[in-house]
Protein backbone atom coordinates (compact mmCIF):
# COMPACT_ATOMS: atom_id res chain seq x y z
CA UNK A 1 0.00 0.00 0.00
CA UNK A 2 1.44 3.29 -1.14
CA UNK A 3 2.31 5.89 1.59
CA UNK A 4 3.26 9.78 0.92
CA UNK A 5 6.61 11.31 2.42
CA UNK A 6 6.44 14.77 2.98
CA UNK A 7 9.69 16.90 4.50
CA UNK A 8 8.90 20.48 5.80
CA UNK A 9 10.50 23.04 3.47
CA UNK A 10 9.61 26.46 3.77
CA UNK A 11 7.23 28.57 1.57
CA UNK A 12 5.17 27.10 -1.30
CA UNK A 13 5.53 29.85 -4.36
CA UNK A 14 3.46 29.37 -7.91
CA UNK A 15 0.79 28.29 -9.69
CA UNK A 16 -1.35 25.59 -9.74
CA UNK A 17 -4.02 23.98 -11.86
CA UNK A 18 -7.30 23.67 -10.44
CA UNK A 19 -8.88 19.95 -12.19
CA UNK A 20 -12.65 19.37 -12.49
CA UNK A 21 -14.78 18.88 -10.04
CA UNK A 22 -14.98 15.07 -8.98
CA UNK A 23 -18.47 14.95 -7.26
CA UNK A 24 -19.58 17.05 -10.47
CA UNK A 25 -17.81 14.79 -13.17
CA UNK A 26 -19.48 11.72 -11.07
CA UNK A 27 -22.51 13.21 -11.15
CA UNK A 28 -22.71 14.07 -15.27
CA UNK A 29 -21.55 10.58 -16.13
CA UNK A 30 -24.19 8.95 -15.09
CA UNK A 31 -26.73 11.60 -17.07
CA UNK A 32 -25.45 9.78 -20.17
CA UNK A 33 -28.12 7.04 -19.30
CA UNK A 34 -31.01 9.27 -20.12
CA UNK A 35 -30.45 9.26 -23.59
CA UNK A 36 -29.84 7.13 -26.81
CA UNK A 37 -27.47 10.46 -28.14
CA UNK A 38 -23.83 10.76 -26.88
CA UNK A 39 -22.66 12.76 -24.38
CA UNK A 40 -19.09 14.28 -24.01
CA UNK A 41 -17.80 15.69 -20.93
CA UNK A 42 -14.51 18.42 -20.82
CA UNK A 43 -12.28 18.92 -17.97
CA UNK A 44 -12.75 15.86 -16.63
CA UNK A 45 -10.66 15.19 -13.22
CA UNK A 46 -8.40 11.89 -13.64
CA UNK A 47 -9.28 10.02 -10.37
CA UNK A 48 -10.02 6.73 -9.04
CA UNK A 49 -13.43 7.74 -8.47
CA UNK A 50 -14.14 8.30 -12.48
CA UNK A 51 -12.61 5.19 -13.32
CA UNK A 52 -15.12 3.20 -10.97
CA UNK A 53 -17.71 5.26 -12.23
CA UNK A 54 -16.57 4.32 -16.11
CA UNK A 55 -16.63 0.44 -15.00
CA UNK A 56 -19.75 1.00 -13.71
CA UNK A 57 -20.92 2.78 -16.42
CA UNK A 58 -19.69 0.32 -18.81
CA UNK A 59 -20.95 -3.00 -16.73
CA UNK A 60 -24.91 -1.62 -17.82
CA UNK A 61 -23.24 -1.74 -21.72
CA UNK A 62 -22.67 2.34 -21.92
CA UNK A 63 -19.83 3.09 -24.04
CA UNK A 64 -17.29 4.78 -22.88
CA UNK A 65 -13.78 6.56 -24.14
CA UNK A 66 -10.92 8.45 -22.00
CA UNK A 67 -9.74 11.03 -24.65
CA UNK A 68 -6.56 14.04 -24.57
CA UNK A 69 -5.18 12.21 -21.45
CA UNK A 70 -8.19 11.18 -19.34
CA UNK A 71 -9.54 15.06 -19.54
CA UNK A 72 -11.85 14.40 -21.69
CA UNK A 73 -14.91 11.44 -21.30
CA UNK A 74 -16.82 10.35 -24.31
CA UNK A 75 -20.16 8.20 -23.58
CA UNK A 76 -23.02 6.95 -25.65
CA UNK A 77 -25.87 4.82 -23.81
CA UNK A 78 -27.85 3.81 -26.94
CA UNK A 79 -27.23 0.06 -26.48
CA UNK A 80 -27.91 -0.57 -22.60
CA UNK A 81 -27.50 -4.61 -21.60
CA UNK A 82 -28.30 -4.20 -18.35
CA UNK A 83 -30.05 -2.40 -15.84
CA UNK A 84 -28.72 -4.01 -12.83
CA UNK A 85 -25.22 -1.97 -11.23
CA UNK A 86 -23.54 -5.03 -9.24
CA UNK A 87 -22.48 -4.91 -5.46
CA UNK A 88 -18.81 -5.69 -6.52
CA UNK A 89 -18.24 -2.40 -8.04
CA UNK A 90 -20.56 0.03 -6.13
CA UNK A 91 -19.14 -1.39 -2.89
CA UNK A 92 -16.27 0.99 -3.76
CA UNK A 93 -18.09 4.37 -4.20
CA UNK A 94 -20.94 6.42 -2.81
CA UNK A 95 -21.99 8.03 -5.85
CA UNK A 96 -23.03 4.56 -7.98
CA UNK A 97 -26.14 5.44 -6.37
CA UNK A 98 -26.45 7.96 -8.98
CA UNK A 99 -27.36 5.61 -12.02
CA UNK A 100 -30.65 4.50 -10.21
CA UNK A 101 -32.88 7.93 -11.26
CA UNK A 102 -31.30 7.59 -15.08
CA UNK A 103 -32.13 3.72 -15.30
CA UNK A 104 -35.53 4.35 -13.27
CA UNK A 105 -36.59 7.03 -15.80
CA UNK A 106 -35.38 6.20 -19.11
CA UNK A 107 -36.38 1.90 -18.60
CA UNK A 108 -38.93 1.77 -16.03
CA UNK A 109 -36.48 -0.19 -13.94
CA UNK A 110 -33.77 -0.56 -11.95
CA UNK A 111 -31.09 -2.89 -9.38
CA UNK A 112 -28.95 -1.22 -7.48
CA UNK A 113 -26.62 -2.39 -5.03
CA UNK A 114 -26.21 0.10 -2.02
CA UNK A 115 -23.21 2.03 -2.07
CA UNK A 116 -20.06 2.22 0.04
CA UNK A 117 -17.53 4.69 0.30
CA UNK A 118 -15.46 6.64 2.84
CA UNK A 119 -16.87 6.19 6.72
CA UNK A 120 -17.78 9.07 7.98
CA UNK A 121 -20.85 8.55 8.93
CA UNK A 122 -23.99 6.35 8.37
CA UNK A 123 -24.81 8.96 4.76
CA UNK A 124 -28.02 6.54 4.17
CA UNK A 125 -30.00 6.28 0.93
CA UNK A 126 -33.17 6.55 2.37
CA UNK A 127 -34.14 10.41 0.81
CA UNK A 128 -32.43 8.93 -2.80
CA UNK A 129 -35.63 5.94 -2.55
CA UNK A 130 -38.21 8.75 -0.78
CA UNK A 131 -38.22 10.90 -3.56
CA UNK A 132 -38.57 8.35 -6.25
CA UNK A 133 -41.78 7.00 -4.45
CA UNK A 134 -43.03 10.65 -4.46
CA UNK A 135 -42.41 10.29 -8.49
CA UNK A 136 -44.36 7.07 -8.30
CA UNK A 137 -41.59 4.52 -8.13
CA UNK A 138 -42.09 0.95 -6.60
CA UNK A 139 -38.81 0.64 -4.10
CA UNK A 140 -38.01 -2.96 -2.12
CA UNK A 141 -35.12 -3.39 -0.38
CA UNK A 142 -33.72 -7.17 -0.51
CA UNK A 143 -30.76 -8.84 -0.69
CA UNK A 144 -28.19 -5.49 -0.45
CA UNK A 145 -30.20 -4.05 -3.64
CA UNK A 146 -32.77 -1.68 -4.24
CA UNK A 147 -35.50 -3.01 -6.44
CA UNK A 148 -37.23 -0.14 -8.29
CA UNK A 149 -39.64 -0.22 -10.72
CA UNK A 150 -42.55 1.96 -12.74
CA UNK A 151 -44.27 -0.08 -15.16
CA UNK A 152 -45.89 3.21 -16.07
CA UNK A 153 -43.15 5.74 -15.88
CA UNK A 154 -42.48 8.37 -13.22
CA UNK A 155 -44.92 11.12 -12.66
CA UNK A 156 -44.59 14.19 -11.61
CA UNK A 157 -44.93 15.63 -7.87
CA UNK A 158 -43.73 17.51 -5.23
CA UNK A 159 -40.96 16.24 -2.66
CA UNK A 160 -39.27 18.02 0.08
CA UNK A 161 -36.46 16.94 1.32
CA UNK A 162 -36.27 16.88 5.51
CA UNK A 163 -32.78 17.91 5.20
CA UNK A 164 -30.75 19.01 2.29
CA UNK A 165 -29.23 16.52 0.44
CA UNK A 166 -26.79 16.88 -2.25
CA UNK A 167 -26.89 12.94 -4.10
CA UNK A 168 -30.42 12.76 -3.59
CA UNK A 169 -31.21 16.30 -5.15
CA UNK A 170 -29.56 15.32 -8.15
CA UNK A 171 -31.33 11.41 -8.60
CA UNK A 172 -34.33 13.18 -8.25
CA UNK A 173 -33.02 15.84 -10.69
CA UNK A 174 -32.33 13.37 -13.35
CA UNK A 175 -35.17 11.26 -12.91
CA UNK A 176 -37.62 13.99 -13.30
CA UNK A 177 -36.58 15.05 -16.27
CA UNK A 178 -38.08 12.51 -18.40
CA UNK A 179 -41.17 12.25 -15.64
CA UNK A 180 -44.39 12.88 -17.21
CA UNK A 181 -45.60 16.14 -15.62
CA UNK A 182 -43.74 18.80 -13.43
CA UNK A 183 -41.84 17.62 -10.36
CA UNK A 184 -41.21 20.45 -7.70
CA UNK A 185 -37.96 19.68 -5.45
CA UNK A 186 -38.17 22.07 -2.27
CA UNK A 187 -35.46 22.14 0.13
CA UNK A 188 -33.23 20.97 -2.72
CA UNK A 189 -29.48 21.24 -2.63
CA UNK A 190 -27.74 24.48 -3.96
CA UNK A 191 -24.12 23.47 -4.44
CA UNK A 192 -22.55 24.29 -7.42
CA UNK A 193 -22.17 20.79 -8.59
CA UNK A 194 -26.36 21.16 -8.92
CA UNK A 195 -26.05 23.73 -10.83
CA UNK A 196 -23.76 22.49 -13.11
CA UNK A 197 -25.73 19.27 -13.25
CA UNK A 198 -28.66 21.51 -14.54
CA UNK A 199 -26.71 23.26 -16.77
CA UNK A 200 -25.70 19.71 -18.87
CA UNK A 201 -28.98 18.46 -18.36
CA UNK A 202 -30.49 21.50 -20.01
CA UNK A 203 -27.84 21.05 -22.80
CA UNK A 204 -29.74 17.85 -23.30
CA UNK A 205 -33.05 19.62 -23.90
CA UNK A 206 -34.26 19.33 -19.73
CA UNK A 207 -36.49 22.08 -19.08
CA UNK A 208 -35.64 22.83 -15.32
CA UNK A 209 -35.90 26.24 -13.44
CA UNK A 210 -34.81 27.41 -10.07
CA UNK A 211 -31.04 25.71 -9.94
CA UNK A 212 -29.11 27.69 -6.85
CA UNK A 213 -32.17 27.73 -5.17
CA UNK A 214 -33.82 25.75 -2.71
CA UNK A 215 -36.80 25.41 -5.10
CA UNK A 216 -36.42 23.41 -8.34
CA UNK A 217 -38.71 22.84 -10.52
CA UNK A 218 -38.43 20.21 -13.43
CA UNK A 219 -40.74 19.71 -16.53
CA UNK A 220 -40.44 16.41 -17.74
CA UNK A 221 -39.76 15.93 -21.49
CA UNK A 222 -40.32 12.88 -23.29
CA UNK A 223 -36.51 12.28 -24.15
CA UNK A 224 -33.57 14.20 -24.34
CA UNK A 225 -30.49 14.61 -26.73
CA UNK A 226 -26.67 14.25 -26.50
CA UNK A 227 -24.17 17.26 -25.18
CA UNK A 228 -21.17 18.67 -25.12
CA UNK A 229 -20.16 20.29 -21.46
CA UNK A 230 -17.44 21.69 -19.42
CA UNK A 231 -17.18 20.30 -16.07
CA UNK A 232 -17.13 22.89 -13.38
CA UNK A 233 -13.99 23.60 -10.77
CA UNK A 234 -13.44 21.37 -8.32
CA UNK A 235 -14.06 23.66 -5.30
CA UNK A 236 -13.36 21.08 -2.77
CA UNK A 237 -9.43 20.79 -4.43
CA UNK A 238 -9.54 24.88 -5.29
CA UNK A 239 -9.83 25.37 -1.30
CA UNK A 240 -7.17 22.22 -0.05
CA UNK A 241 -4.67 24.01 -2.42
CA UNK A 242 -5.26 27.57 -0.94
CA UNK A 243 -4.49 26.32 2.57
CA UNK A 244 -1.32 25.42 1.34
CA UNK A 245 0.45 29.29 1.48
CA UNK A 246 -2.11 29.40 4.26
CA UNK A 247 0.02 26.60 6.41
CA UNK A 248 3.48 27.27 4.71
CA UNK A 249 3.47 30.80 3.55
CA UNK A 250 4.45 32.04 0.42
CA UNK A 251 2.28 32.91 -2.16
CA UNK A 252 0.15 30.76 -4.55
CA UNK A 253 -1.91 31.73 -7.74
CA UNK A 254 -5.12 28.70 -8.08
CA UNK A 255 -5.35 28.98 -11.91
CA UNK A 256 -9.26 28.97 -12.71
CA UNK A 257 -10.19 29.04 -9.04
CA UNK A 258 -13.44 31.71 -8.03
CA UNK A 259 -14.58 33.13 -5.02
CA UNK A 260 -18.10 32.30 -5.49
CA UNK A 261 -17.53 28.82 -5.33
CA UNK A 262 -16.23 29.37 -1.71
CA UNK A 263 -17.46 32.26 -0.50
CA UNK A 264 -18.18 31.41 2.98
CA UNK A 265 -14.77 29.60 3.10
CA UNK A 266 -12.66 32.96 1.76
CA UNK A 267 -14.65 35.18 4.61
CA UNK A 268 -12.85 32.74 7.19
CA UNK A 269 -9.51 32.93 5.73
CA UNK A 270 -9.69 36.74 5.39
CA UNK A 271 -10.66 36.63 9.27
CA UNK A 272 -7.18 34.23 10.08
CA UNK A 273 -5.26 36.67 8.08
CA UNK A 274 -4.70 35.62 4.55
CA UNK A 275 -5.34 37.19 1.63
CA UNK A 276 -7.40 36.00 -1.56
CA UNK A 277 -7.21 38.41 -4.69
CA UNK A 278 -9.57 37.16 -6.79
CA UNK A 279 -7.67 37.85 -11.34
CA UNK A 280 -8.66 36.72 -14.65
CA UNK A 281 -6.28 34.10 -13.92
CA UNK A 282 -8.04 32.44 -10.58
CA UNK A 283 -7.30 33.02 -6.81
CA UNK A 284 -4.06 34.30 -5.55
CA UNK A 285 -3.59 33.21 -1.93
CA UNK A 286 -0.75 34.82 0.88
CA UNK A 287 -0.73 35.23 4.69
CA UNK A 288 -1.09 39.15 5.66
CA UNK A 289 1.48 39.36 8.13
CA UNK A 290 2.61 36.62 10.76
CA UNK A 291 1.29 33.50 12.41
CA UNK A 292 -2.63 32.84 11.47
CA UNK A 293 -5.15 34.38 13.62
CA UNK A 294 -7.49 31.45 15.18
CA UNK A 295 -11.26 31.40 13.79
CA UNK A 296 -14.12 29.18 14.51
CA UNK A 297 -15.89 27.25 11.85
CA UNK A 298 -19.18 25.60 11.49
CA UNK A 299 -20.02 23.26 8.60
CA UNK A 300 -22.95 23.85 6.40
CA UNK A 301 -24.70 22.83 3.17
CA UNK A 302 -24.09 25.39 0.63
CA UNK A 303 -23.41 28.77 0.71
CA UNK A 304 -21.79 27.72 4.17
CA UNK A 305 -18.49 26.09 4.87
CA UNK A 306 -17.87 22.80 3.07
CA UNK A 307 -17.65 19.57 5.18
CA UNK A 308 -14.71 18.68 2.58
CA UNK A 309 -12.83 21.57 3.84
CA UNK A 310 -12.85 21.01 7.15
CA UNK A 311 -10.50 18.94 7.94
CA UNK A 312 -7.81 20.54 6.00
CA UNK A 313 -9.09 23.83 7.87
CA UNK A 314 -8.29 21.99 11.45
CA UNK A 315 -4.25 21.48 9.82
CA UNK A 316 -4.59 25.14 9.43
CA UNK A 317 -5.77 26.27 13.01
CA UNK A 318 -3.35 23.15 14.40
CA UNK A 319 -0.87 26.18 14.24
CA UNK A 320 -2.74 29.21 14.49
CA UNK A 321 -2.57 32.34 16.96
CA UNK A 322 -5.59 30.84 19.89
CA UNK A 323 -8.01 28.95 20.26
CA UNK A 324 -10.93 27.62 17.50
CA UNK A 325 -13.45 25.25 17.64
CA UNK A 326 -14.61 23.23 14.53
CA UNK A 327 -18.13 22.19 14.42
CA UNK A 328 -19.34 19.23 12.10
CA UNK A 329 -23.03 19.49 11.31
CA UNK A 330 -23.07 17.46 7.94
CA UNK A 331 -21.41 13.97 8.89
CA UNK A 332 -21.30 13.03 12.92
CA UNK A 333 -18.20 10.72 12.09
CA UNK A 334 -15.85 13.03 10.15
CA UNK A 335 -13.07 13.87 12.96
CA UNK A 336 -10.76 11.34 12.84
CA UNK A 337 -7.94 13.15 11.31
CA UNK A 338 -7.82 14.85 15.11
CA UNK A 339 -5.87 11.67 16.77
CA UNK A 340 -3.75 11.56 13.64
CA UNK A 341 -2.67 15.42 13.66
CA UNK A 342 -2.23 15.36 17.77
CA UNK A 343 0.26 12.82 16.59
CA UNK A 344 2.48 15.75 14.95
CA UNK A 345 1.95 17.77 18.45
CA UNK A 346 -1.24 19.21 17.84
CA UNK A 347 -3.26 19.96 21.03
CA UNK A 348 -6.93 18.96 19.87
CA UNK A 349 -10.35 17.57 22.26
CA UNK A 350 -13.05 16.44 20.51
CA UNK A 351 -16.32 16.37 21.97
CA UNK A 352 -19.27 15.20 19.81
CA UNK A 353 -19.43 16.93 16.87
CA UNK A 354 -17.03 19.94 18.45
CA UNK A 355 -13.35 19.93 17.93
CA UNK A 356 -11.80 22.44 20.35
CA UNK A 357 -7.80 23.33 18.72
CA UNK A 358 -5.64 25.25 20.55
CA UNK A 359 -3.00 26.46 18.59
CA UNK A 360 1.01 25.64 18.57
CA UNK A 361 3.90 27.10 17.24
CA UNK A 362 4.83 24.37 14.82
CA UNK A 363 4.22 20.92 14.32
CA UNK A 364 6.26 17.98 14.37
CA UNK A 365 6.59 15.41 11.68
CA UNK A 366 5.25 11.84 12.67
CA UNK A 367 4.35 8.61 11.06
CA UNK A 368 0.36 8.76 10.65
CA UNK A 369 -2.04 7.10 8.83
CA UNK A 370 -5.51 8.41 6.58
CA UNK A 371 -8.32 7.62 7.55
CA UNK A 372 -10.52 9.44 4.65
CA UNK A 373 -9.83 11.41 1.19
CA UNK A 374 -9.95 14.83 2.93
CA UNK A 375 -8.37 13.50 6.03
CA UNK A 376 -5.08 12.69 3.68
CA UNK A 377 -4.87 15.71 2.45
CA UNK A 378 -5.06 17.46 5.79
CA UNK A 379 -1.94 15.11 7.07
CA UNK A 380 0.05 16.52 3.74
CA UNK A 381 -0.83 19.80 4.57
CA UNK A 382 0.53 19.46 8.32
CA UNK A 383 3.24 17.70 6.98
CA UNK A 384 4.21 20.72 4.91
CA UNK A 385 4.57 22.58 7.77
CA UNK A 386 6.05 20.42 10.16
CA UNK A 387 9.62 20.05 11.79
CA UNK A 388 11.12 17.17 10.04
CA UNK A 389 9.37 14.35 7.99
CA UNK A 390 6.14 13.33 8.17
CA UNK A 391 5.05 9.63 6.37
CA UNK A 392 0.95 9.59 5.54
CA UNK A 393 0.27 6.04 5.23
CA UNK A 394 -3.29 4.46 3.52
CA UNK A 395 -3.22 6.93 0.77
CA UNK A 396 -5.51 5.00 -1.66
CA UNK A 397 -8.17 7.13 -0.50
CA UNK A 398 -6.15 10.04 -1.75
CA UNK A 399 -6.37 8.98 -5.42
CA UNK A 400 -10.63 8.97 -5.20
CA UNK A 401 -10.53 12.66 -4.70
CA UNK A 402 -6.70 14.39 -5.78
CA UNK A 403 -4.66 14.06 -9.41
CA UNK A 404 -0.93 14.18 -9.39
CA UNK A 405 -1.02 15.74 -5.85
CA UNK A 406 2.78 15.30 -5.59
CA UNK A 407 3.21 16.85 -8.60
CA UNK A 408 1.41 19.46 -8.33
CA UNK A 409 2.70 20.57 -4.40
CA UNK A 410 6.35 19.84 -5.74
CA UNK A 411 6.25 22.34 -9.00
CA UNK A 412 5.12 25.07 -5.30
CA UNK A 413 8.73 24.38 -3.88
CA UNK A 414 7.18 21.52 -1.44
CA UNK A 415 9.00 18.32 -0.42
CA UNK A 416 6.84 15.42 -1.32
CA UNK A 417 6.91 12.01 -2.67
CA UNK A 418 5.18 8.84 -3.04
CA UNK A 419 6.67 5.35 -1.00
CA UNK A 420 5.39 2.81 -3.88
CA UNK A 421 3.77 0.13 -1.34
CA UNK A 422 4.98 -4.03 -1.52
Amino acid sequence: MDSILVTGNGPLNGDIHIAGAKNACLTLMPATLLSEEPLTLTNAPRLSDIRTMTLLLQSLGCEVSSLQDGKVIAMSSHALTSQRAEYDIVRKMRASILVLGPLLARYGHAEVSLPGGCAIGARPVDLHLKVMEAMGAEMDLRDGYVHAKAPGGLKGGTFEFPFVSVGATENALMAASLAKGTTVLKNAAREPEIVDLVHCLRRMGAQIEGEGTPTITIQGVDRLGGATHGVVTDRIELGTYMLAPAICGGEVTCLGGRIDLLAAFCEKLDAAGISVTENERGLTVARKNGRVKAVDVVTEPFPGFPTDLQAQMMALMCTAEGTSVLEEKIFENRFMHAPELTRMGARIDVHGGHATVHGVERLKGAPVMATDLRASVSLILAGLAAEGETIVNRVYHLDRGYENVEQKLSALGAKIERIQGQ
